[in-house]
């Protein structure tokens, strides 16, 4: 039983790529799942890791080794929680798979009008995984569209995590440094790429784009700066490569409760943490006022 992820050898992407070959109606999660199988690929609770096999699969694939089928999506159903306040905007699904340069300069948009709020909804809770949920207080909204203006990821920033022991210790604040900072830290609460579009480096890209400008946007809208970005990534579901390679610095993992879980009480999948300070003097501003 293989418990770590193998030692990838040419003969396995032989047997891979043949497994795709012979089945060419199976789906990537029908591929992952088989392929632990396979090979025995099991956690040490003897179940089949076949997230860690699918995130595989996407890396040699990314490499041109092996051919994946295009990946399948399903919108989310129109009902569920707070869809009843959602205005539901049609929308074209057309495929747009091309390279980065082809769709460049991307026009990086703050929704502000009523249609592009209502498209931003309609995207986020049919497509992201978490579902739309209305931001309290603080807040910023963008999507990023080609150059010809075809939407392409909607990303939304809120209110930082109350508390976060590993964030805490990597600033090194206080309790009171916090609570008394903790507006100039944004948390990236969604990001989302139109699962129809498939183009590489376009995730990362985007959100390099919106490091830039995000911090005036904030100042404009309420008055005062950001020094940094927050964001929490499910690590048994993805493996934060777009927030990597847009420098984003991993410092920790969350203790699996949420981000403004004040009283310990929802149980949550851990998370890692990522930060992207926004200047150079960004430490230093969260921590003036310390004796």
């Amino acid at each position: 039983m293989i418990h770590n992820q193998p030692k990838i050898t040419d003969s396995h992407i032989s047997q891979i790529q043949n497994l795709i070959s012979a089945n060419p109606d199976w789906n990537r999660t029908r591929l992952s799942k088989e392929l632990c199988v396979l090979w025995d690929w099991r956690s040490p609770a003897n179940q089949i890791k076949d997230i860690s096999a699918r995130n595989l699969l996407r890396s040699l694939d990314k490499k041109g080794l092996i051919d994946l089928p295009a990946a399948r999506w399903s919108p989310r159903a129109p009902g569920g929680k707070g869809a009843d306040k959602i205005r539901f905007i049609e929308h074209s699904t057309s495929p747009i798979c091309t390279n980065l340069g082809e769709l460049m300069p991307l026009r990086v948009e703050i929704v502000s009008s009523r249609q592009d709020t209502d498209l931003f909804k309609t995207y986020i809770h049919l497509y992201h995984y978490l579902g739309f949920c209305h931001a309290i207080g603080e807040n910023m909204r963008y999507i990023i569209r080609s150059k010809d203006g075809d939407p392409l990821a909607c990303i939304m920033f809120g209110a930082a995590a109350w508390s976060c022991e590993d964030r805490d210790s990597f600033i090194g604040w206080d309790r009171e440094q916090r609570e008394s900072k903790l507006q100039m830290l944004s948390n990236n609460t969604r990001n989302l790429i139109l699962p129809w579009i498939r183009v590489p480096c376009l995730a990362s890209h985007a959100l390099s784009l919106i490091a830039r400008r995000v911090g005036a946007d904030w100042e404009e809208k309420y008055g005062h700066n950001l020094e940094c970005l927050e964001t929490f990534v499910e690590s048994g579901r993805f493996r934060g490569t777009t927030y990597q390679a847009a420098n984003w610095i991993c410092v920790g993992k969350t203790s699996g409760r949420g981000r403004n879980d004040r009283m310990r009480t929802h149980a949550l999948p851990e998370k890692d943490i990522y930060l992207l300070p926004l200047n150079r003097r960004w430490k230093k501003t969260l921590l003036a006022g310390r004796e």
